[in-house]
């Protein structure tokens, strides 16, 4: 490029590189000036500068406003002389609106190189270059260029293209720094919720570069998202991906004091718990939230919260991972996926959904029951649901008509008649607990009125 320059500046032979008295010509003075911006800009790029200090520094050698905008038209950064920076972004803002400027950042993106708009209805010509990250255009270098300030437009164009290219190796640079950065944490959050660490001082350490503060319980969670049956395969892995990473964003926002990682289709969550709003409450209202948000984003996938118990130290972690996963597979099993449920709220479930067919957990079920459910088809119903509120509320026949809204005696008729039917006698543990545990059964498969 400067090559080229000076070669066009040889071909002028009546043009000398000084003038009659061995002075300097203003072509050579911009020159030099463009190659001492040239290494200011160059040197930035391995300093640890960020694109707002290219955005000043393009400002103050073109006397222009210069603003770096993202494809979305938000603006990142703006400078102007003299002017502060919102001053700036806002004269960038009310320039973004006009229609053409959107076909001229298309242009420049397809052309890899910087284009001149030359009127959008203000005092100054706009400047833009594509800003370059590999084969990525995540921002463009906007000059509003006045031309009128001692900078050429030939100097401003160079600039821009030249400062939009120091932006692009700027943002490279953040983007690997950001990604060794959320490598360096998905690796400390496996290592907590796997229990890889060799001891407590350890698992202490990781703990506390990931924020996490041993002075309050926390819960995790264990966000599922399965798609929908119809979508299987690689499409459906796809699809539960991306709502994985809708669901770290949005918790991210939600709750800022969280951890959170995100692997494969699961996203997992250590949360802080508040105290004032009782043990749980956060975390099944994050969850809840979460739940709806992805229903909305995503119809075809469904999202099953798990939530284990409460955890002080960091070593406990572990634990309540392990808890809030088998919460998950045991709402999976039980046909009731889209749920946030609590390990603790689980009971038996999570004991007897470890029996591996459900077909051996319905036999018992119907071994002890079968004569109810199978007869009686009318009054069947009603003598499950009896029986049911009638252990719910410790055997009582009183409390339990209270519940169901009808006298002692109904109650007591219709225990009577399951007695006869099924053959148990609810007077005796064995039979009681067998027909609590059928019960759980019948629950755990949806199968209770």
């Amino acid at each position: 490029m400067f090559q080229a320059m000076a070669g066009s500046q040889r071909a002028q032979g009546a043009r000398t590189p000084t003038g009659t008295r061995g002075e300097t010509t203003p072509e050579v003075l911009a020159l030099r000036n463009l190659v001492a911006v040239y290494r200011h800009l160059s040197g930035l790029a391995v300093q640890n500068a960020d694109i707002a200090t290219v955005t000043r520094l393009i400002a103050e050698q073109t006397h222009a406003t210069v603003a770096i905008v993202s494809p979305t038209m938000d603006i990142l950064t703006a400078a102007a002389p003299g002017e502060t920076g919102e001053r700036a972004a806002q004269y960038v803002r009310d320039l973004v609106i006009h229609p053409r400027l959107g076909e001229v950042l298309s242009a420049a993106s397809h052309a890899r190189r910087a284009l001149r708009l030359p009127d959008v209805g203000t005092a100054a010509s706009v400047i833009v270059a594509p800003v370059l990250v590999g084969d990525d255009v995540p921002a463009y270098l906007l000059t509003l260029d006045t031309g009128g300030d001692g900078t050429g437009e030939d100097t401003s164009l160079l600039l821009t293209e030249h400062a939009a290219t120091i932006c692009g190796v700027i943002l490279g640079r953040e983007r690997v720094v950001a990604a060794a950065a959320s490598r360096i944490r998905d690796d400390l959050v496996e290592g907590l919720l796997s229990g890889r660490g060799r001891d407590l001082a350890e698992t202490g350490r990781w703990a506390r570069h990931l924020g996490y503060d041993p002075g309050h319980d926390h819960h995790v969670l264990s966000i599922a998202l399965d798609a929908a049956p119809g979508m299987t395969g690689e499409a459906g892995l796809a699809l539960a991906q991306r709502a994985a990473a809708s669901a770290e964003t949005f918790l991210s926002t939600r709750a800022p004091d969280a951890i959170i990682s995100v692997r494969d289709s699961e996203v997992a969550v250590v949360l802080p718990a508040h105290s004032h709003n009782g043990p749980l409450s956060r975390a099944q209202k994050l969850g809840a939230l979460c739940v709806s948000r992805l229903g909305e984003l995503f119809p075809e996938v469904a999202a099953t919260v798990g939530i284990g118990g409460p955890c002080r130290g960091p070593e406990q972690i572990r634990l309540a991972y392990a808890q809030a996963r088998r919460t998950v597979e045991t709402v999976r099993r039980m046909g009731r996926a889209g749920r946030v449920v609590a390990f603790g709220d689980l009971g038996i479930h999570r004991l007897l959904l470890q029996v591996p067919e459900l077909a051996e957990l319905r036999g018992f079920a119907d071994e002890v029951l079968g004569g109810l459910r199978g007869g009686d088809s009318d009054q069947s119903p009603i003598y499950l649901a009896t029986l049911a509120c009638y252990f719910r509320e410790n055997a009582s026949p009183q409390r339990a008509s209270r519940v169901l809204h009808v006298h002692p005696n109904t109650v007591t008729y219709r225990i009577r008649r399951v007695e006869e039917i099924t053959g148990l006698d609810l007077g005796s543990y064995r039979d009681r607990l067998m027909a609590q545990v059928a019960l759980e059964i019948l629950d755990a498969v949806g199968e209770v009125p």
